[in-house]
């Protein structure tokens, strides 16, 4: 299991994004304890061909979805089921902006730009508000499977399983979800946190909190011994993974919000207080919500993180990028100053880096896994 530190540009990157989440959301409404409840179950096993003709490939524009129920299959749009995606970072950053241009294009999806700042400054005039529903929000040097499209599909029956939901609803994810966490650096299970990890297993908490909808056979998932994160992955299947409610995530690689959870997110981090990096307040607003679930007494339970209803994926998927080429090119914050250079770019978690497979994408040529 990797020691884990936090990126340094994640603050920057998470201030700003807050700023996005203020503007583009909030203000016109719309109408390791794995075997503890296992609430579903989905098999990944069929695996899409590494190289195929443009109606069978598992990524672009072509792809439309394969799930059930049908609606899910929303997720293959071009904006992955949400209703916008943005991206944020520094608009002279062109480097970073052509590869995230390029590998949406490529594997389906599209974005818009939100110009991030420097240092401590703080924009200084509002995005214009938009009536949204939900937004993915990514920092700048994300990756992806090439294959997240179906891996979506599964992410969103996990969502819907997860926290009950009709069965005709306006996202793809269900309608009763606040924040889903997709890329991050790291989780432990919340039944796992030091507030909760002695609690019984009768404690209704700890039944909610516990609750995993488990993807079996995950091809694109990495082997077990190169899975990095804080879970223990090697009492697990190899293959796995899990649509779970939050602990607490390390990291804001990419992450979305319903209208309603941008509101609890505004009310907590600017309204009420905003203590320490953005991340970790994000991280905490969930962890006070899942660690009071079913608390009555409220000397015990305080704001209850304002029922925040938080979804995370482990092993998550999106990731941050480590380009190829020098390796000051990494932070817009921190510099390296020997010249250092990394020979290929790499992306811990992703097995067909949509980062590394640019020119497989563009060809129709076999992909290249980081695992093989």
């Amino acid at each position: 299991m990797a020691i884990l530190s936090q990126p340094p540009r994640h603050i920057l990157i998470g201030v700003t994004a807050f700023f996005l989440v203020v503007c583009f959301l909030l203000f016109t409404p719309r109408s390791t304890n794995l075997h503890l409840n296992t609430i579903g179950r989905n098999s990944a096993s069929r695996a899409p061909p590494a190289s195929s003709s443009k109606t069978d490939r598992p990524y672009g524009k072509e792809y439309k979805g394969q799930a059930s129920p049908v609606d899910v299959n929303r997720v293959a749009n071009e904006s992955l089921g949400f209703e916008k995606i943005f991206v944020v970072g520094l608009p002279e950053r062109s480097d970073k902006r052509d590869a995230i241009a390029l590998t949406s294009s490529l594997t389906g999806f599209q974005v818009e730009w939100v110009d991030g700042v420097k240092g401590e400054t703080v924009p200084d005039k509002a995005v214009p508000f938009e009536d949204l529903g939900s937004a993915l929000i990514m920092e700048d040097d994300m990756d992806w499977d090439v294959r997240l499209k179906p891996q979506l599909e599964r992410v969103a029956q996990g969502a819907r399983a997860l926290l009950s939901s009709a069965s005709n609803p306006n996202s793809p994810y269900g309608d009763d979800w606040d924040l889903m966490w997709l890329g991050h650096c790291g989780e432990v299970f919340p039944e796992m946190l030091d507030e909760n990890k002695e609690k019984p297993d009768t404690d209704p908490g700890v039944r909610y909190m516990s609750r995993k909808f488990v993807i079996e056979k995950d091809l694109t998932v990495p082997p077990k011994d190169r899975v990095t994160g804080l879970v223990d992955f090697k009492n697990s299947p190899e293959f796995t993974r899990w649509v779970h409610i939050t602990g607490a995530p390390i990291c804001t690689f990419a992450y979305a919000l319903s209208q309603r959870g941008a509101r609890k997110v505004l009310y907590d981090l600017s309204v009420d207080h905003l203590t320490g990096p953005f991340d970790n307040a994000l991280a905490g607003l969930c962890r006070r919500a899942v660690s009071t679930w079913g608390v009555k007494d409220p000397e015990i339970a305080g704001d209850r993180g304002l029922d925040a209803k938080c979804i995370s994926v482990t092993p998550p998927v999106f990731f941050h990028h480590k380009a190829k080429g020098l390796l000051n090119g990494d932070s817009d914050i921190q510099t390296v100053q020997d010249g250092q250079v990394r020979e290929k770019g790499q992306t811990e978690n992703i097995v067909w880096s949509a980062r590394n497979n640019i020119r497989n994408m563009i060809m129709g040529t076999r992909m290249e896994s980081q695992y093989e």
